[in-house]
């Protein structure tokens, strides 16, 4: 094995931090850096390799953090940059690696810059940001990520550029200020002990200049343009300063072959699998998805990661739950009938999947506890801009996470949350699973441990087209149930873990089981 295939962000298990909704250290109802401190012992006994902090810089919190002010700080609901740096230092004596994410693609409109830029249209900051003359109609009918349309008035009358909210200014990548500072931002990470990067809407940075619109079978003015991969091979020199460091990529690329530019050897080290995340629960289509996936990494020499959930996705549980199982932004099923224990056994199973294939795995924060989406949010309580744009709210993942007793706040807070957790994830709990042997809390703690003796390589075994199976190495196999029916397991010598009860040598429909060959 060469020194790259043994990097920690090969086969790592990341586990992303939602800090609004992990934990409450001071009672405010928002999570922040002095409550992950106190819980890092959760992520310890988890066993998990590294965590990935979502933004938390100064901001006004127009996006949840990712409209940013200043990327060398700490938000004060948060903490401070010295309780940051107490963190990443008490991650490090625990084992865990930390991943800070960086937003390129945008700064907030309280960011020094554009309030330079929108104080006189003579300030050099001006040309940091996509400013158009004042005219009556917008420079483009684009339509910005969250829906809704992607230019807003400065003051003096004339257009600036957001594909996001308005709150949220899109830079101009082709200015080398802005390069600058964005290299200096990382080294700044760097020095302070971050062991990683994760790169927001990392394929969004540059735009076409003469400002097209988007037409069917033309260059999209926005999305994946060449000049992007010239950021990153410059970012990869500046990791690539510092030992063991990664640069981990937002790469939503339907295209394979367009995804796997930004894992060029000279580029990105990872990016996340939106493939896998939005598949279907199915057989086939899942199967297609996992070669392709290790073809398409197989190709440029870099990890696969496996994702299930994160904060800007419907929790797996609960889509796993409904008829269409599929998750994309344009495809909105919010409302839609679920059946959460259904759901849950998927994603038991999924979990064994996700933590038996090749490459790196990412967790979101609660896909551990086995927790659904709260769907039950009133709409005065919702905080995300998308539900004004698009009609679905991101919120319904981010609701804090439950830690004790049988009632909210649950151990998170000793206030009201910022957004309301369900009554029912009294039993969901991390003190009312752990040592539960049935939960799903001991279960991913098994698997996490048990990865550890899996085999390298990757073979099919064939079950039957309806049933995933797989080995790692001469003594490891992992089989998963897409059926209808219950199925007979592999010859093996040991049941090493199984995501719900087995039927003698049967395999009951969607259950997962570890064997030892």
């Amino acid at each position: 094995m060469s020194a790259k295939d043994s990097a920690w962000w090969c086969d790592a298990v990341i586990y992303q931090v939602y800090p609004r909704s992990y934990a409450d250290s001071d009672g405010d109802g928002v999570g922040d850096i002095d409550g992950i401190r106190a819980h890092l012992g959760h992520l310890r006994d988890l066993g998990v390799d590294a965590i990935w902090m979502s933004p938390w810089y100064p901001s006004p919190m127009a996006d949840a953090g990712y409209d940013v002010a200043d990327f060398r700080d700490i938000d004060p609901v948060f903490g401070t940059l010295a309780a940051a740096e107490a963190l990443i230092t008490e991650a490090h004596q625990a084992g865990i690696k930390i991943i800070v994410d960086i937003v390129p693609n945008h700064v907030s409109s309280e960011h020094p810059w554009f309030q330079a830029a929108i104080a006189s249209p003579d300030a050099p900051e001006r040309d940091y940001f996509w400013f158009r003359p004042a005219s009556e109609r917008m420079p483009t009918a684009w339509t910005g990520e969250f829906g809704g349309t992607t230019w807003s008035k400065a003051p003096d009358g004339s257009w600036y550029l957001h594909l996001f909210t308005p709150q949220q200014p899109d830079l101009n990548w082709e200015h080398p200020d802005v390069r600058a500072e964005f290299e200096d931002i990382l080294r700044f990470w760097f020095d302070r002990g971050a062991d990683g990067i994760r790169i927001d809407s990392a394929a969004l940075l540059f735009k076409d200049k003469d400002l097209p619109e988007v037409r069917d079978g033309e260059p999209h003015p926005f999305r994946d343009l060449d000049a992007v991969h010239d950021v990153y091979r410059a970012w990869r020199r500046v990791a690539d300063e510092y030992p063991d460091r990664a640069l981990i990529g937002e790469v939503w690329m339907p295209e394979v072959d367009r995804f796997t530019n930004y894992l060029r050897p000279d580029e990105l080290h990872a990016a996340f699998n939106f493939d896998f995340l939005g598949c279907a629960w199915d057989p086939y289509l899942m199967r297609a998805c996992i070669d392709r996936t290790l073809d398409a990494h197989a190709g440029v020499g870099a990890p696969p990661t496996w994702v299930l959930s994160n904060h800007d996705v419907t929790r797996h549980v609960t889509r796993y739950g409904r008829t269409d199982t599929t998750f994309s932004f344009g495809n909105n099923l919010d409302g839609t009938p679920v059946d959460l224990e259904l759901g849950t056994r998927r994603a038991r199973a999924a979990a064994l999947l996700s933590l038996s294939l090749p490459g790196a795995t990412y967790v979101y924060q609660g896909e551990e506890l086995g927790l659904w989406e709260n769907e039950n949010i009133a709409e005065d309580q919702m905080q995300d801009p998308m539900y004004a744009r698009r009609g679905h709210s991101r919120d319904g993942c981010r609701v804090p996470l439950p830690w004790s007793g049988d009632e909210p706040p649950y151990g998170f807070s000793t206030a009201t949350p910022w957004l309301p957790q369900p009554a029912e994830w009294k039993d969901r709990t991390v003190q009312a699973q752990t040592g539960d042997p049935n939960s799903m809390l001991e279960l991913y703690r098994a698997a996490i441990r048990l990865r550890r003796s899996q085999g390298a390589g990757f073979a099919w075994l064939d079950r039957g087209a309806e049933v995933l199976a797989y080995t790692r190495g001469p003594r490891f196999a992992c089989v998963l149930n897409l059926s209808g029916a219950p199925v007979p397991l592999p010859e093996h010598k040991t049941c090493l873990l199984a995501s719900g009860p087995l039927d003698g040598d049967l395999l009951p429909r969607d259950t997962a089981v570890w064997l030892r060959l």
